[in-house]
Order: C-alpha cells, then structure tokens, then sequence
C-alpha cells in the first residue's frame, strides 16, 4: 500500500510550550466539563518526542470533536517546536481507538443538531489531513480495539504498531454508513481487492495480518510495548530511519498463520473485482458453496446482514478512492458523511447505531430493505456537492502537501 512518510523539516518558530493537565479535584465544580474534557486526550513528554494519549476508556477512546481539537491544537504546536523530533499517538485501557462516538452522533441527529454533527467531521478530518501531511515521524500504537476512525487517525501516519491485541476493522456498512476517515484512501491502495473486502463485509484483522497487508508497519507483542515505548522515550531524532530501525529492534517477528488472510487472497480477489455488489454477493455465494469454508460463508453473512444502500455507496467510495489522493479522499468522504446524516439518508445510521450499539438486539430495518431497491439516483445523491448554502470542506492544500 502507499505509504505517506514524513520527510520535511519543522519551521523553527515555537508557538509556547504545553501546559500540565491538573487533576479534577484542583478545580472548581463550574470547570469540572471543561477538565473532564481536556482529560479526553491526554499528553506524555519524553526527551525528543510527544505522545497523545486517546483517554476515554470506558468508551473504548471513541472519538469525540473535542478530542478532534485538543488533537489539532497539540500537533499543530507540536510540529513548530523545533525540540520535538517525532510525535507518537496510543490508547489507554483495552482499544487504540474505536472510531468516532456515533451513539453520541445519533443523538445529535435525533434533537436536530446537525451543525454539531458537521463540526465533527469537518474537525476529525482536518485532523486526518494534518496527520498525513505531517512533517515530523509519527508513530502509533495500535494496542487493542481499533476500528473506523481508529484508523483514520493511525494509518495516514508514518509508523503503526499492531500487537497481538489488535482488532483492526472497518465496520460502517453495519451501522447504515460508509467506510470514512481516509478510509476510502488507505483501502483502496490495499493489494488486490482486499480494501473492498475489508469495506463491505467489515471482517475484522489482527496484528500480524495488518503486517502483511502493509496496514502495520511493525509489531510487538502486547507484553513488550514497555521496553518498545522506553526505547523510544530515549530517542532524540526526527530522522524516521532512526525511529524504524528502533521499532526493528525492539519489535517482535510475526507470521501469518494457516487461519491468516494472505490465504484467502485469490477468492477475495475473484469475488469483491466484479463490478457491482449483487455480483460480488452472487460470486461469493458461489464460492462459499464450492469451498464449504467457514471464512467464505461468514463474509456472505455480513455482507447480506449490511445496510444494502450503504453496501453501494461504499463500494463506489474505494473504486473513487483508488484513482484519487489523499485530500480528494477526504473531501469526498466529508461530501458523503454529510449527506449521510442528513434526513434523506439518516434512517440507516441511526437503525443501525440503534441495533448495533443502543438497543443490541442486532436486528435493524434497512430502507431500503434490500440491494435490489437501491437506486443508481440514490447512490448518486450520497455523492452530489453540498449545495450552494453547505459550504464543502476546505482543507490547507496550498500549505499542507500529502507525501505519498
């Protein structure tokens, strides 16, 4: 897959240097939102590095616009202080990163608020946009659940960690959505079919075969990222072969096992190249029949158990995706969320959020409820500009150039 490596120099102007967090119990309770907010994304020092540390575990560190902007703020300032030579991202508790809050998103939709659901796009977007422009290495800690917007805030970057812990996905299409956060981008440069497999079915992947999908750039055993992480602590360099060849060393080898996806690479390839999903629906029910696989029959039942109108959007969103750059991506893909949530297209989201993550009873009522009723007008509609009164996303192009 493309890689977007940093490779550039930091401006040498320094915009302050970072403030501690004070603990809760040192404030007023008229600030105790506000702290509890900047508890969100927390920072760690080390000699030549920052780390942002995602601090909502109980919500497995979903992404809310607030952490969007703390995010924005520290590495804009972090990429302008001439004493920090690389910057690291991880997770605390049990996931990096489950995506973006959507239970909050859906109740957003439901009282009307749709400007706070567009401030969270066009927030964790630009955010995106930064982290694959950025001009100093990153590194990611891939350490547990990371799905959806996890990987929009991982992948762009330069190095990503995947540990035996990891559960990588990209599960939109079962709550009525599609595929975002550079999503269409980085799928799309996968070997193969694969980025269509992994966007229409949301099969989940595990460190070692993010390794081979090139997903990961390196992976270390859950129970060693301490000697990795003080390894890196001790680092004074911006030079990413420095940083690459420390992970190197202080990493663990991995190998994809008999269960592994390399496996399966040449069916995934036959069934998800046709052109339409009711062909790939057809050329994998074929091939599960004739293989009596248990991977094969389980992808045929998440694609027929998906949102049927988001299985069409999603899979013109990577075919789009593999002839476009990076920013393209994301513009589009903000294109495509906002008419998502608006009320033509909200009833999947919200279904699917409501069976999935509120109510659990896994059983959503798709309109329309299969692939046959969805529409070339209706897939097209996902995809038209924002209109004359929606201003589209304008992200810093002229100053921010993505390495690819």
């Amino acid at each position: 897959m493309l890689r977007l490596a940093a490779a550039a120099a930091a401006s040498a102007s320094r915009r302050g240097a970072l403030g501690g967090l004070r603990p809760l119990s040192s404030l007023h309770p008229s600030h105790a939102d506000a702290a509890a907010a900047s508890d969100e994304v927390l920072v760690e020092g080390k000699a030549s590095a920052r780390a942002a540390v995602l601090n909502r575990p109980g919500y497995l560190n979903a992404l809310t616009t607030n952490m969007g902007a703390r995010l924005n703020k520290f590495y804009e300032s972090w990429e302008d202080n001439p004493d920090i030579g690389f910057v690291m991202m991880k997770g605390s508790g049990r996931a990096f990163c489950a995506g973006g809050d959507v239970v909050k998103l859906r109740d957003l939709i439901s009282e009307g608020k749709l400007e706070e659901c567009k401030d969270f796009f066009k927030t964790l977007y630009m955010f995106i946009y930064v982290l694959g422009t950025y001009l100093k290495p990153h590194v990611a800690i891939l350490d547990g659940v990371t799905m959806g917007g996890g990987g929009g805030v991982s992948i762009p970057g330069t190095f990503r960690i995947a540990t035996d812990r990891t559960v990588f996905a990209t599960p939109e299409v079962h709550i009525g959505f599609h595929p975002d956060a550079a999503a269409s981008f980085y799928l799309s440069h996968l070997t193969g079919h694969v980025g269509e497999y992994l966007a229409l079915t949301g099969e989940k992947l595990n460190g070692a075969d993010m390794i081979a999908l090139g997903l990961a750039t390196h992976y270390s055993m859950s129970g060693h990222l301490d000697l990795v992480d003080e390894r890196l602590a001790k680092l004074v360099t911006d030079d990413p072969s420095v940083i690459d060849s420390s992970l190197a060393q202080y990493g663990d080898m991995v190998y994809p096992d008999k269960t592994s996806i390399v496996h399966r690479l040449e069916v995934i390839d036959k069934c998800f190249s046709h052109e339409t999903v009711e062909e790939i629906a057809d050329a994998l029910e074929s091939e599960a029949a004739r293989l009596n696989e248990e991977w094969c029959t389980l992808a045929l039942k998440r694609l027929k158990e998906a949102s049927p109108l988001a299985l069409k959007v999603s899979l013109r969103s990577i075919r789009e995706g593999r002839y476009q750059t990076l920013d393209e991506c994301i513009v589009r893909e903000y294109r495509m969320s906002i008419n998502g949530i608006s009320k033509q297209f909200s009833h999947d989201f919200c279904e699917g959020v409501r069976a999935r993550l509120v109510d659990k009873d896994l059983v959503p009522k798709w309109d329309p409820p299969a692939l046959e009723y969805v529409s070339k007008d209706m897939v097209d509609a996902y995809f038209a500009p924002l209109g004359e009164f929606e201003p589209e996303l304008k992200l810093p192009t002229e100053s921010r150039e993505a390495f690819v």
